[in-house]
């Protein structure tokens, strides 16, 4: 395939095709050079050198009632993990100012399939809390599937954005959880939109999913329109059913990064779970790839990278984070 040409298409406002998605990602590690060029070049066309960041809050963790075959929270499964309910608006509070220097966004993530009434009830205060403690970040939420008047709710009481990822493809979402579907994740997405809450929609690589089903997942993404795309890559977690997969390739992370960039040209395309295990020492190749955005420090299971060497590796790269406050 003529990569440059296809680049120069897109650029101009041409979308990429599904095959053409689909040949990008059976190219070979010859191409490794012109894949980065692909993303960081039209990444550089969009969006330029910024990069956006956000941090999370796990405000609720373990017990869910879902059986998602990759989540070390799920009652399912056996992994071995804390668990608490969900934290008061004092705790949550501190860690968003604690935080602050570091993101744009504040993530305040729970688990679970959804929230429940007094949750909301409880989350509704949480947000006027927050901003009446002169917290500056933009406030986001990942509280599972709700419907338009809860999520209309949330954000009369502050919420910004809401965060809700198909995790994979509409065709193998049923090999990957059955307590719900994705039919209702899709409806939830357009229930925060319908709110008027900005949406941050992305997904899961890894899982099993064959490259047709990866494609299939970008362009279902880019369906809903998001500003934000969160991608994140399976790192097997011991007692989840997927403990046994292995590790996902770099070579493959990199194509799909430049991949989700050239489908969602002007989106933020953010690198989340999975960066230290399948990056490591290659910490710039997401942004060489075409990524514009990451969560820094703590994540919810996996582990994550401190605001400081991440804030390190941006001045390396020549990158500046300009906060969107």
């Amino acid at each position: 395939m003529d990569i440059s040409k296809i680049i120069k298409k897109i650029i101009a406002g041409e979308k990429l095709s599904y095959s053409q998605a689909l040949e990008f990602l059976m190219l070979g590690h010859e191409h490794f050079n012109e894949i980065i060029y692909a993303g960081g070049s039209i990444r550089q066309n969009f969006r330029g050198s910024v990069i956006s960041t956000c941090t999370i809050i796990n405000a609720k963790s373990g017990k869910c009632p879902e059986n998602c075959r990759f989540c070390a929270q799920s009652v399912h499964n056996g992994s071995n993990i804390e668990m608490w309910p969900l934290k008061e608006k004092f705790e949550v509070t501190e860690h968003a100012k604690a935080d602050s220097p570091y993101g744009d966004y504040y993530g305040i993530v729970t688990s679970g399939k959804r929230l429940n009434d007094q949750e909301i009830e409880k989350v509704s205060d949480m947000m006027g809390y927050l901003k009446g403690s002169g917290v500056p970040q933009k406030i986001c939420g990942s509280f599972g599937i709700l419907s338009y008047e809860e999520l209309l709710r949330l954000k009369e009481a502050g919420l910004e954005r809401f965060h809700h990822n198909l995790e994979v493809s509409k065709s193998f979402f049923p090999h990957i959880c059955t307590t719900h579907t994705w039919e209702e994740r899709r409806s939830t997405i357009e229930n925060a939109k319908r709110a008027g809450l900005s949406v941050c929609v992305g997904g899961i690589f890894g899982v099993g999913e064959t490259s047709k089903e990866r494609v299939e997942l970008l362009f279902e993404i880019a369906e809903c329109d998001p500003e934000s795309v969160p991608l994140n890559f399976l790192v097997p977690i011991p007692g989840t059913p997927l403990q046994d997969l292995p590790l996902f390739p770099l070579f493959d992370a990199v194509k799909i990064i430049a991949l989700a960039r050239m489908v969602l040209p002007s989106k933020d395309i953010k690198i989340g779970g999975g960066r230290v295990e399948v990056f490591k020492d290659n910490q710039s190749l997401p942004f060489l790839a075409g990524a514009s955005s990451m969560i820094t420090g703590q994540l919810l299971t996996v582990k994550g990278v401190s605001p400081e060497d991440d804030s390190r590796l941006l001045e390396q790269l020549g990158l500046k984070r300009v906060k969107v406050l």
